[in-house]
Formats: structure tokens, C-alpha cells, sequence
């Protein structure tokens, strides 16, 4: 259960709250408003590892694009393929008759 705490009562007493952090995240409040979250080291690695890097399509090499131009969406994630349209794939709407 994530607990939330304002950042005077973790300057009081941040050793309690460095250890429940172990357990949960404790978000930490400053004005009233979530602003840090103090959190185990092993989910600040976990959560790291996942994240992603965004690229200018406008810095792609001409190899790249070509590369990217002649990839193929495996047809079993054609459903994401109507998150982004709001539309079912031609797949999708064949199996469903």
C-alpha cells in the first residue's frame, strides 16, 4: 500500500520512511501536491530498464528510413494497429466473419 506523507514529515523522521520505502513507494508532498516518490532501489533499477529513448525521425540516416520502410508488423499485433486508428485490421475483421 503506497503511503503519502508531506515532506515536512519525512525530514522528521526519514528513516521510518526510507524503510517503508523498501516495502512501498511513499510519496512525498510538498504544498499539498505529489512532487518526489522515495522508493526501493531495486524498483528504481527495474523501472529504469524499461525506459525508452524518443528519436527525430528528422536525424534518420537514408539507410535507416529504408529500414524502416521495408519492416513488416508481425500479424499477430495487429490489434495495436487499432489502438493507433481506432479501426479494425483487415485480420481482425475477417475473423470475426
Amino acid at each position: 500500500m503506497t503511503t503519502t506523507v508531506t515532506a515536512a514529515a519525512v525530514s522528521k523522521n526519514f528513516g521510518a520512511y526510507q524503510h517503508a520505502a523498501v516495502r512501498d513507494p511513499v510519496i512525498i508532498t510538498k504544498n499539498g501536491r505529489p512532487r518526489t516518490v522515495l522508493l526501493a532501489y531495486e524498483d528504481f533499477v527495474r523501472l529504469s530498464k524499461r525506459d525508452r529513448r524518443a528519436e527525430l525521425t528528422a536525424e534518420f540516416s537514408a539507410d535507416e528510413i529504408a529500414a524502416v520502410e521495408a519492416s513488416e508488423m508481425d500479424p499477430g499485433l495487429d490489434h495495436l494497429n487499432e489502438e493507433l486508428t481506432g479501426t479494425k485490421s483487415l485480420t481482425a475483421k475477417n475473423a470475426a466473419g
